[in-house]
């Protein structure tokens, strides 16, 4: 195995601890980067923009003393930030012909962050339009495939991010999350995405500022670094007024506690639900892999039962709620360039115009009703866990699920009900790999934890992950397959 292999092949905690011991540089870690993503990208299309020359600028000013502070410090790691985000200097597409030669002349926020704790951005992630999908295709870069088998779609919109972990392309991602779009294309991948408590981290740019609908988050290839990731991101904002200050304990921190002393850290009691209650079409297959992951839970003392909230007319609420959410950040875009934007997004925002202030209403007050539901669900109960995608990955061809086990959705968002119910409860949740299909399809485990406990979530998480083992299997070389 060359140099670049074994890099690649590091976890990003492993790595950070070699770039703070200078047994390797930055420099070293963005060439590795850069050799995979030229050996395997042509495969997978998961990062189409790259900017090597920004993060060598970036990685050669960097201090080579870390700062006193070190949670969530990268030290030079390369990371990728989706291209729904600016990147200053870097084309920034939003996935859109509106915007295929934008370039930004200013970051995120959240990309500051990043940067001000030692991340070295090397590429944009594609997205779907505007991040409106659960495949990850758009008119600008086309179609990002699995690398599990690509044939197969690594859902969206965060596809690009995933992807590209599970190739071994880069260390970290990062990701955004409405209806799903990290948890997703985390569990198509069989890799580890985390939707945080709305106000975790910063959404700075946004439009929605005081929406808990829309979040920003990390994606790694197992659990102690997505714990890195999130002390990376995790802070108050002044651009952003949901956002509060970093616990004291950094993520990190306690998930090496849990991993040290396994005993304190197993949950009580856990739910189960392999389909809401029955409110969700999920198919056999994910089902099976699913209940098999929970199970461990069993297999160490930890009480599992099958029980969820009563969930009531959440995912009518929700659809409700999303297309307020697209009115706001389409409304007047559907007014120039109509003509430019994909069905799905024409179709969603008119939605949300033709709707009563009413319903609105209605919706805020269901969404209210159920999240006391979910509140008083966790005084039992220590985690919900359920399937994240209702299918396993599916033909990267097909726009969207329109079908599970011959139940059909009349639109684009109707499948998502399992990831996209358990936004409105504005917990944090994540995917953790669960197993695969016969077929050799990755399917993930949702985690929800209560609200505001990233940090208990997390230690779950990683004492799961330990039993499954799942995590060893990255990253992979892309591999053919069909659909």
């Amino acid at each position: 195995m060359t140099r670049r292999d074994e890099l690649i092949r590091l976890t990003a905690r492993e790595a950070v601890r070699l770039l703070v011991a200078r047994e390797v540089s930055p420099l070293e870690l963005i060439d590795a980067a850069a050799a995979r993503i030229a050996e395997v990208d042509p495969a997978i299309n998961a990062l189409p923009t790259l900017c090597l020359d920004r993060a060598l600028a970036f990685a050669k000013a960097l201090p080579t003393t870390p700062p006193e502070d070190r949670r969530g410090w990268l030290a030079g790691l390369p990371v990728a930030i989706k291209d729904l985000m600016d990147v200053e200097g870097v084309r920034t597409t939003y996935g859109s012909p509106i915007h295929a030669d934008h370039v930004p002349t200013a970051s995120h926020p959240l990309v500051k962050r990043i940067e001000a704790r030692g991340g070295a951005v090397i590429a944009k992630s594609n997205t779907p339009e505007f991040g409106a999908g659960g495949n990850t295709y758009n008119e600008v870069f086309g179609k990002t495939r699995n690398p599990w088998n690509t044939a197969l779609t690594p859902g969206g919109s965060t596809g690009g991010g995933a992807a590209a972990l599970a190739a071994g392309e880069v260390w970290l991602a990062h990701g955004s999350d409405h209806g799903g779009s990290l948890r997703g294309p985390a569990s198509h991948t069989s890799t580890v995405g985390l939707r945080p408590t709305p106000g975790r981290v910063t959404r700075g740019t946004a439009n929605n500022l005081f929406s808990p609908s829309s979040v920003e988050g990390p994606m790694a290839r197992n659990v102690p670094d997505i714990a890195l990731f999130l002390d990376a991101m995790a802070g108050q904002c002044p651009h952003d007024p949901m956002t509060r200050p970093a616990p004291e304990r950094g993520y990190a921190d306690t998930v090496d506690a849990a991993l040290a002393d396994r005993k304190a850290w197993w949950p009580k009691r856990v739910a189960f639900t392999p389909d809401l209650g029955g409110v969700a079409p999920v198919s056999k297959a994910v089902r099976a892999v699913c209940e098999t992951a929970a199970a461990k839970f069993a297999s160490v003392g930890v009480t599992v039962e099958q029980a969820c909230p009563e969930m009531g007319h959440i995912g009518e609420a929700f659809q409700i709620l999303r297309a307020m959410i697209f009115v706001v950040s389409h409304g007047e875009r559907l007014k120039t360039h109509r003509h430019l934007i994909k069905p799905d997004i024409i179709w969603n925002t008119e939605k949300g115009l033709k709707q009563t202030p009413e319903q609105v209403a209605w919706a805020e007050r269901e969404r209210a009703a159920f999240y006391r539901r979910v509140l008083a669900f966790f005084d039992t109960y220590d985690l919900l866990l359920l399937p994240v995608s209702v299918v396993p990955p599916y033909d990267v061809n097909k726009t969207h699920i329109d079908e599970v086990d011959g139940v059909k959705f009349d639109n684009y968002i109707a499948a998502s009900m399992t990831t996209s119910s358990i936004t409105l409860t504005a917990c944090p949740a994540l995917s953790l790999p669960a197993g695969y299909t016969e077929d050799g399809r990755p399917i993930g485990l949702q985690m929800v934890g209560r609200p505001h406990d990233e940090a208990t979530l997390l230690a779950a998480a990683a004492l799961l992950e330990e039993q499954t083992g799942l995590a060893d299997m990255l990253p992979i070389d892309p591999r053919v397959g069909v659909a």
